[in-house]
């Protein structure tokens, strides 16, 4: 009741009864203020004319068009000028001496026709999800609201034979804002539910798409995936995935002969490279002298000692020929 102090007490709450009573005043009501509106009818008709309250309920009557206006909410600030351009045009035609009889049905009917170029409402798109793109302002309350939908969507069943691939997609049917959206995956073991108590966290999932190949029994239960905007939850799927049927036959056989080559594979130990050293290093470290290694080295002192002297009597045979 405060901004209805300028006027008297008596005329205020003649108002006052008249604004709650009429949603004629609805838009006018959010996107004007009553001293911009009392000011109108004062230019009109003076400061304290007895005509000012018939001005008041002419400006209500010439409004009964816009009763219960819903806009979309993206469009409230060009609301918001088109009725601050339409108060100052309504001062000017005041101040000219115009009448006000004639100008609130001009200035409400094209007000009318503003209403009607603004973008369209997007309807609401069930069955579930948080969708600010259909986020309307209604001039009654002058408030916004959106669909009175729930966030949990309803359950998606899926049936897939153990050892396929199972995928999920979160994706919902409304449109999502372009920037800002994260995805994350939650997973409650053995049960069909949307009870958020047995749901525990996924790690690394943060995708519209999760994917399990292959499908074990252990994956039977419910997926659940949370479509996030700014932190702000717009949706959550369900996805049951329940398990059948033995695993196929090729890929039995395949597991069977993958298990017999991890049977003999070398451990890590096995697959170190035994030293060889050279004869350098046998000579340069004592602990190298093994009795294998010592064997070796024999025959190899041999084998040159006896080059060495084939190589010597060669020599021999060839000069002794010479002479």
């Amino acid at each position: 009741m405060a901004l209805l102090a300028a006027g008297s007490a008596v005329p205020s709450a003649l108002v006052a009864l008249t604004v709650f009573r009429a949603s004629a005043w609805a838009c006018l009501l959010c996107f004007t203020s009553y001293n911009e509106r009392l000011q109108i009818c004062q230019i009109f008709v003076g400061l304290e004319s007895p005509d000012l309250e018939k001005c008041e309920e002419a400006l209500t009557d010439a409004f009964k068009g816009l009763q219960d206006t819903e806009i979309n909410y993206e469009e409230r600030s060009h609301l918001h000028d088109a009725f601050t351009q339409m108060t100052h045009s309504l001062q000017e035609v005041a101040a000219a001496q115009g009448s006000f009889r004639v100008a609130f049905p001009h200035a409400a009917e094209k007000m009318q026709k503003i209403i009607l170029q603004l973008k369209e409402v997007q309807a609401c798109i069930r069955p579930c999800g948080l969708q600010e793109v259909a986020r309307r302002f209604r001039c009654r309350g002058c408030y916004s609201t959106v669909c009175d939908l729930p966030l949990d969507c309803p359950v998606q069943d899926l049936t897939v034979t153990r050892g396929h691939q199972a995928m999920f997609f979160c994706t919902v049917n409304f449109q999502l804002p372009k920037e800002e959206i994260t995805y994350s995956w939650k997973f409650a073991g053995g049960l069909r539910t949307q009870d958020l108590s047995y749901f525990r966290e996924i790690p690394r999932a943060r995708g519209y798409l999760a994917r399990i190949r292959p499908v074990q029994p252990t994956h039977r239960g419910t997926f659940s995936c949370v479509i996030t905007h700014d932190q702000r939850p717009l949706a959550r799927l369900y996805f049951f995935l329940n398990v059948t049927g033995p695993p196929p036959r090729g890929e039995t056989e395949l597991q069977v002969s993958f298990r017999e080559v991890l049977r003999w594979t070398p451990r890590e130990g096995e697959m170190i490279e035994p030293w060889t050293p050279s004869l350098g290093e046998l000579l340069a470290r004592p602990e190298a002298l093994t009795p294998g290694n010592q064997c070796l080295l024999a025959a190899a002192v041999a084998l040159a000692s006896a080059s060495a002297t084939v190589l010597a009597w060669m020599f021999f045979r060839w000069y002794c020929s010479g002479d």
